[in-house]
């Protein structure tokens, strides 16, 4: 079975709701946001507590983990012969061929007396199709926990706020995205600090200023979706947030410059007669990035994508020190170029 996050609740509250219903031998839950996965995985625990899972026994698989673990974890008993939850972190999202094989052998009989709950960040390209995640899927519950993105978040936060009893208005909520986007742990510490340091009810912008810091965080995937999007505000803050983390341009670049060159591939095919949806195909653009590259195939003007490029192999030379250009400063200058020669090319075409 698989399901979205939204959907767990529902999901464990039908298990509870049934004496006779037993639980799933595994749930599998995955996600790029560690926050949201770190609660759904909670909501699973909770909800295994109250059918008795009082033990609990955690393996993380790292660098040399020994998988046979997994297997030992599951066949022996608990200690106080109860019920076990035998909770699997896998934070680099790829168990290997050793850890695949050991995951379907667990799941081809799993322990009566354990609850498995698989946690790691959203698997890529073929590991959707593998052995080990196939088997997880047919013996238990995949939880895929979405990002959320910058247009949901406004209804994220009000939600959260709403169950401290408070809101806010609209000045505040547009401070308050300002200073959480990327970071939706951070995000959800300053929403428990403002139920501790304010009333109840509407806050005002002057309240939430006082009590939120500026927790904002970014990587470049943010600044490339902003700049794919033309919102050049954004792109500016990103930019300007990877230079004060001290993140290396150099990476910046790479995510970029990929995003630029794929844009470039997928508006050729266009050119010469392939569909936006086989473009995007034939150039193996990730399921996540395809929203993206998709509006800007139409947003930006050919010509500009390339000149962009050839931008972005200057900020490579400055990066390096060849070359006088400070890279961060060409970030933006790359950005406000990209948007400003996009519209004039439409203008004359």
């Amino acid at each position: 079975m698989q399901i979205r996050a939204e959907q767990l609740e529902a999901q464990l509250a039908s298990v509870l709701a049934r004496s006779s219903q037993s639980f799933a031998p595994a749930y599998l839950i995955h996600g790029d946001e560690p926050l949201l996965v770190l609660e759904a995985a909670d909501a699973v625990r909770a909800a295994a507590r109250k059918r008795g899972y009082d033990e609990r026994e955690v393996l993380v698989a790292g660098r040399g983990f020994d998988w046979g673990e997994l297997l030992n974890a599951g066949a022996n008993l608990s200690l106080f012969g109860g019920r076990k939850i035998l909770e699997l972190r896998i934070p680099s999202g790829k168990p290997g061929a050793e850890g695949g094989g050991a995951i379907a052998r667990y799941c081809a009989k799993p322990s009566p007396d354990s609850l498995l709950v698989v946690t790691m960040p959203r698997p890529e390209g073929p590991y959707w199709k593998a052995a080990w995640f196939t088997a997880l899927a047919a013996c238990g519950v995949v939880v895929e926990v979405r990002n959320v993105e910058l247009a949901q978040l406004p209804d994220w936060l009000r939600s959260r706020l709403g169950r401290n009893g408070q809101s806010v208005d609209a000045e505040a909520m547009e401070f308050l995205v300002d200073r959480v986007e990327g970071n939706l742990l951070a995000a959800h510490q300053e929403i428990q600090k403002l139920a501790l340091l304010a009333p109840r009810g509407v806050l005002d912008i002057e309240t939430v200023r006082n009590a939120v810091a500026t927790v904002a965080r970014f990587d470049p995937f943010v600044a490339s979706d902003a700049l794919l999007a033309g919102d050049i505000k954004r792109y500016v803050r990103a930019i300007d947030g990877l230079r004060g983390e001290g993140e290396s341009p150099v990476y910046v670049l790479a995510i970029l410059g990929g995003d630029l060159q794929t844009l470039a591939q997928v508006q050729g095919l266009v050119a010469r007669g392939r569909s936006v949806d086989d473009a995007i195909d034939v150039s193996r653009v990730w399921k996540r990035r395809q929203p993206a590259i998709r509006a800007a195939q139409r947003r930006f003007a050919p010509a500009a994508v390339r000149a962009a490029i050839v931008h972005a192999a200057g900020i490579d030379r400055a990066s390096k020190g060849v070359g006088p250009d400070e890279p961060w400063d060409e970030f933006v200058r790359l950005g406000l170029e990209l948007l400003n020669e996009s519209k004039v090319s439409r203008a004359y075409s």
